[in-house]
């Protein structure tokens, strides 16, 4: 194993080729007791073997700090997750600090590696859209650096997160649409298995069941990925003999995909979504979406960060969730004379 090509070797190749993480390396040279005879041995023998030498610079700003704070998102192509990567970045400019930011690609298998590599880079804190939830390497890195989540909760982890009003939001646009008449509404969802899929499926649920009416359980899609699952499930509905009338999807990218669909489809349906997306408001559709501040998620969960940072020396506070507020935009609200639309109490 050879060091990268332009740098010497780093805590992250040590650790691959002493097979454990960079965390562990990085205790195993503080001389940390927890760490165990074999490891620590494994670790000097990579060392030893790479010639890797400790960056005197990079030691020398953690003593003060490295003024470098780490962001893991599962989806840079989503505008959500840029949005909240530069609500990080004013307040950590603010702040005089650096961001490194890093994509898992909704990979959660990646995302140890990847908080690895950032700790390897002597970031001062981390803030996390966790990929699963799986969360073990979190609680890891906690141990070196304080680490604060977004957009879902932690999972048997004892620390602060900053979450959109999933449940009511999804419930308040969901009961727009009964309220215009539609009971034949589809859910096209995200993977179950994420916080917000499972949230916003409760929300739209619980807009049924004020009204005493039970969702068509043939109209709910769940575990679509991006907007051409989303524009394959919409068409698909779009072609059974009794088919929505409306449509309810969890995310800016499923909504996309079933616009998309109707246009195929040469049909319109009306559509409450989550996520604000650009051009809703001149597509000419009736649109319902739920909105709020992406940006603000990000700024939020930075300042929690740093509050951490400030007071390092100090007991740890008890963990905080931050919620972050939703507002239903209504664009193109439907009329009687829309296609697709039933009558009233229909």
């Amino acid at each position: 194993m050879t060091a990268r090509r332009g740098s010497g070797p780093t805590m992250h190749d040590v650790g691959k080729l002493a097979q454990v993480s960079a965390m562990t390396v990085s205790r195993v040279l503080k001389n940390d007791p927890g760490v165990s005879e074999a490891t620590r041995e494994r670790v000097f023998a990579a060392v030893d073997r790479l010639g890797y030498r400790r960056n005197q610079t990079a030691r020398s700003l953690r003593l003060g700090g490295s003024g470098m704070i780490g962001l893991v998102v599962t989806n840079l192509a989503n505008p959500f997750y840029s949005r909240l990567a530069l609500g990080v970045q004013e307040i950590a400019t603010e702040r005089g600090l650096r961001m490194l930011l890093s994509n898992s690609a909704e990979q959660a298998d990646r995302e140890p590696d990847i908080i690895d590599g950032l700790i390897d880079h002597q970031v001062e804190g981390l803030i996390v859209v966790p990929a699963g939830t799986r969360q073990q390497h979190l609680a890891d890195a906690m141990r070196h650096v304080p680490v604060v989540l977004a957009a879902r909760p932690p999972a048997g982890l004892d620390t602060d997160c900053v979450l959109v009003e999933d449940f009511h939001g999804a419930r308040e646009a969901t009961a727009c649409l009964l309220a215009d008449g539609h009971t034949r509404i589809a859910f096209l969802g995200n993977p179950p298995a994420l916080y917000t899929g499972a949230e916003r499926l409760r929300g739209f649920w619980a807009a049924h069941e004020e009204i005493g009416v039970e969702p068509v359980h043939a109209f709910i899609r769940q575990g679509l990925v991006d907007s051409v699952t989303a524009e394959r499930a919409t068409l698909e509905l779009l072609e059974r003999a009794e088919r929505p009338t409306a449509l309810f999807c969890t995310n800016n990218r499923i909504s996309q995909g079933a616009i998309r669909a109707l246009y195929k489809a040469g049909t319109t349906l009306p559509i409450a979504g989550f996520d604000d997306f650009d051009l809703s408001d001149v597509l000419g559709l009736p649109l319902t979406l739920v909105s709020y501040d992406a940006d603000e998620i990000g700024r939020r969960a930075a300042r929690l960060l740093i509050d951490r940072l400030d007071h390092r020396d100090a007991a740890p506070p008890a963990s905080r969730r931050v919620t972050v507020p939703t507002r239903v935009v209504r664009h193109g609200v439907p009329s009687g004379d829309e296609p697709g639309r039933p009558a009233a109490g229909a």
